[in-house]
C-alpha cells in the first residue's frame, strides 16, 4: 500500500507532523533529490521520505555532515535537480561556507534549505538565530506557524529557489518541526519536476575573485526581485479591523501565539495586524504603508529583534513617526514565547491590566508544576559502561573532553566524564589543545556518527601535529540521538546495497594512528586492562568501545538477551553499584534495591561489580 504523502489526490485532509506537512510539500513541489544531516528538530523529513522507499520521485541521501549535504545538493541542483537539504539550526554554521558561495553562482535546478532553529535549547547547545543567516548570504525566507503552512511554504520555497535559480531558506523552529495540524493536500505532480539542462560556464560557476566579484552584484539583483515577489506574496498579510491605530508585526511561530491570544482575550479588533510569513526580503512597500497607518507597532519575533531593527531602520528612513515596540519588557531575546507572553506583551501595548500569565519558559511558566526528570543514558547503554571504567582508571587525575550526541549525558554525577564542549567533532581537536597546555591527562569521547561527520579532520590534525591525547570512539552502530538514522559506519545489512559500509578501526590507522585497541564495553575487566595500558603512553592513542546501541539492537538488528540482572542479597555492594552506575534499571523502595525486569537490557556490567547480583532468564524475573 502506498504511503499516505504520496497519495495524488488534492483536498485530502490529513493530520501531520509538521516535518510531515514539509515533506507533503516538497514531493507537490516535484522535489527530485533530498540530503541532509539528521539533527532534532528536524530527522523526521529526511527519515519520513526514507520510510518511503523506493520511490522513483526522488532520492534521499544521508551525507556524513551539513557541509557536505549541502555541497551535494548543491552540485545536484546545478546538474538542474531540485534539491532539498535539510539540518538543524547550528548544522548551518558546518554548511556555511558552501551556502555563500551557492548564493552568488546561482542554481539552476533550485535549492531549498531547511533549517529547523531550536528556541529554549530543546535539544541543543545554543539558540541560533537563522534568519540572520538568511540575510547574511543573500537567501529569501519562509517562516511557517502551522503544519499547513509548512506544507505550502516548503512547495512554494522549491518553486521559487527554481524561478530565481537561487537558495531560498525554510526557516522553522521546533514548536513548528512537532506540532500536530490540520493539512490539506495539493495535487502531486505525475511526475517529479523535470531536471533543467546543465550549460557550461566557468564565468558563473567557477568563482575566482572576477567572477565573485561580478556575481555579488547579481545576487544583489536577484534580491531585488525577491523584493518585489515578498511584496506582492499572499503569505505576507494583513488583518485591519478599522478604527485603529495600533499594529502588530509578527513573524513565524509567534503568529500562531498571537492569534491565540487574541482570542483568548477579545482583542481582535483592538489591534490590526501585519503577518510575515515571506520574511526575508522584507516586503519594504507594504509595511512601509502598514507604519504609515499605525502610530504603535509591537513587533513578534522569537530570538534576535531582526525584523524589529529593520522596522525601526524603515520608519527613520521614510520618516513615518510610529513607535516601534519590541525586546523591551515580557518579550526577550531568549527562549521561546507563549500564548502568555504574547498577551502579556499585547496588554502593555494596549493599556490593559496585565493578564495572569507565566513570563518564563516554552509552557507559559507552568514547567515549574512539572516533576523533575533529568536526562539520563538508557538501561544497558555501552557508553555508561565505558565511562564507569575510565572513572575507575582515571578517576578526577584527567580531563574529559566530550563531543556532540548521547555521549553528553556522561557529564552528570556519578559519571562525571564530560568536562568541556563547543560543536560536532570538537572533542578531538579541542582536547589536543587543552592537552597542549595542560599536563593532567586528557580523555575525549566521540560517537561513531560524529567521527565521521568530523572527527576524522581533528584526529589526523593530533597525529600531524604529535598532540598527546587519549580518543575514546564509543561505537554503537548508529546515529542514536536524533532517531538512528544510518551513518557509514552502521552494519552493512543495515545499510543495504545503497552504502558502502566503512571500518571505523582502518580510518584510525589510515590517518596516521599506531596506537589502536578494539574493546566489548560490557567486559569491564578487558575495557579496564586496555585504559590502564593506554594511561601508561603518551601521543595520540585510540580505544574503539563497539557495542551496538541497545534500542538499536532491539528494534533493528532484532536482538534482546535472554538474561536480567537481578539482586539476590542487599548488601553494601548493590547500593555501591547503583550509586556508581547510575542505572535506571535500579530502583530504590523502602531501603531495598530491585531491578526492574522491564527496563533491564541484560548488559551484565553491574554483576561484574557486585556479587550480590546474579543473571537469572527474564521468565523466572517475574515470578
Amino acid at each position: 500500500m502506498s504511503h499516505p504523502l504520496l497519495s495524488p489526490e488534492a483536498g485530502g485532509r490529513h493530520l501531520l507532523l509538521g516535518n510531515e506537512a514539509v515533506v507533503r510539500g516538497a514531493l507537490e513541489a516535484g522535489v527530485n533529490i533530498v540530503t541532509c544531516y539528521p539533527g532534532t528538530p528536524s530527522s523526521e523529513v529526511p527519515d519520513t521520505f526514507r520510510r518511503m522507499l523506493p520511490s522513483d520521485r526522488y532520492r534521499v541521501e544521508y551525507a556524513v555532515n551539513e557541509k557536505v549535504a549541502v555541497e551535494v545538493a548543491a552540485g545536484a541542483a546545478l546538474a538542474g535537480a531540485m534539491c532539498l537539504v535539510t539540518m538543524k539550526h547550528v548544522g548551518v554554521n558546518v554548511a556555511a561556507d558552501p551556502l555563500f558561495t551557492a548564493a552568488y553562482m546561482g542554481l539552476p535546478g533550485g535549492l531549498v534549505l531547511l533549517s529547523a532553529d531550536d528556541p529554549f535549547c530543546h535539544s541543543s547547545q545554543d539558540e541560533q538565530d537563522n534568519r540572520a543567516y538568511a540575510r547574511f548570504m543573500g537567501l529569501p525566507c519562509f517562516e511557517p506557524a502551522s503544519a499547513q503552512e509548512a506544507k505550502d511554504m516548503a512547495r512554494d520555497a522549491l518553486l521559487l529557489a527554481r524561478e530565481l535559480a537561487q537558495p531560498v531558506m525554510l526557516r522553522t523552529t521546533t514548536r513548528v518541526n512537532h506540532l500536530r495540524g490540520r493539512v490539506d493536500f495539493g495535487p502531486l505532480p505525475e511526475k517529479p519536476a523535470p531536471v533543467v539542462t546543465f550549460e557550461r560556464n566557468p564565468g558563473r560557476f567557477v568563482p575566482v575573485p572576477g567572477v565573485a566579484r561580478a556575481r555579488h552584484r547579481v545576487l544583489a539583483q536577484k534580491l531585488e526581485e525577491a523584493t518585489a515577489l515578498s511584496d506582492a506574496s499572499p503569505w505576507n498579510k494583513v488583518t485591519d479591523p478599522g478604527e485603529t491605530r495600533i499594529g502588530v508585526v509578527a513573524s513565524g511561530i509567534s503568529r500562531a501565539y498571537l492569534a491565540d491570544a487574541l482570542a483568548e482575550h477579545g482583542w481582535e479588533k483592538r489591534v490590526k495586524v501585519f503577518e510575515l510569513g515571506f520574511s526575508w526580503p522584507l516586503p519594504e512597500k507594504r509595511l512601509g504603508d502598514f507604519l504609515t497607518t499605525c502610530d504603535t507597532v509591537l513587533v513578534l519575533e522569537e530570538l534576535e529583534p531582526l525584523v524589529e531593527r529593520d522596522l525601526r531602520a524603515l520608519a527613520q528612513e521614510r520618516g513615518i513617526p510610529v513607535k516601534i515596540v519590541g525586546k523591551d519588557g515580557p518579550l526577550t531575546i531568549f527562549g521561546e514565547y507563549s500564548t502568555g507572553i504574547v498577551a502579556e506583551a499585547l496588554a502593555l501595548t494596549l493599556g490593559e491590566p496585565l493578564p495572569a500569565s507565566g513570563k518564563d519558559g516554552a509552557c507559559a511558566g507552568q514547567t515549574d508544576l512539572l516533576p523533575g526528570r533529568p536526562p539520563n543514558l538508557c538501561a544497558g547503554c555501552s557508553h555508561r559502561a565505558v565511562y564507569y571504567a575510565v572513572r575507575k582508571v582515571f578517576g578526577d587525575d584527567a580531563v574529559y573532553s566530550s563531543d556532540i550526541g548521547c555521549y553528553t549525558l556522561g557529564m552528570a554525577a556519578p559519571l562525571r566524564a564530560a568536562d568541556f564542549l563547543f560543536c560536532m567533532g570538537s572533542s578531538v581537536s579541542a582536547g589536543s589543545g587543552f592537552a597542549m597546555v595542560s599536563d593532567r591527562p586528557v580523555v575525549g569521547f566521540i560517537g561513531d556518527s560524529t567521527f565521521f561527520h568530523s572527527g576524522i579532520t581533528g584526529l589526523a590534525n593530533a597525529v600531524f601535529n604529535k598532540h598527546n591525547l587519549l580518543l575514546v570512539i564509543l561505537d554503537n552502530g548508529t546515529t542514536a540521538m536524533t532517531g538512528h538514522q544510518p551513518n557509514p559506519g552502521v552494519v552493512p545489512t543495515v545499510l543495504g546495497d545503497d552504502c558502502e559500509h566503512l571500518d571505523i578501526e582502518t580510518i584510525v590507522r589510515g590517518v596516521g594512528v599506531t596506537d589502536v585497541v578494539k574493546v566489548k564495553p560490557f567486559n569491564t575487566r578487558a575495557t579496564v586492562n586496555a585504559l590502564e595500558a593506554m594511561k601508561a603512553r603518551t601521543g595520540v592513542r585510540v580505544i574503539i568501545a563497539e557495542e551496538p546501541c541497545m534500542l538499536f539492537a532491539k528494534r533493528t538488528l532484532k536482538r534482546e538477551r535472554a538474561r536480567v540482572a537481578q539482586i539476590v542479597r542487599q548488601d553494601a555492594d548493590v547500593l555501591a553499584c547503583m550509586a556508581e552506575l547510575a542505572c535506571p534499571a535500579f530502583r530504590q523502595e523502602d531501603g531495598n534495591v530491585d531491578v526492574d525486569p522491564t527496563l533491564c537490557s541484560g548488559c551484565m556490567v553491574c554483576l561484574q561489580n557486585a556479587p550480590s547480583i546474579r543473571a537469572c532468564n527474564r521468565s523466572e524475573s517475574h515470578e
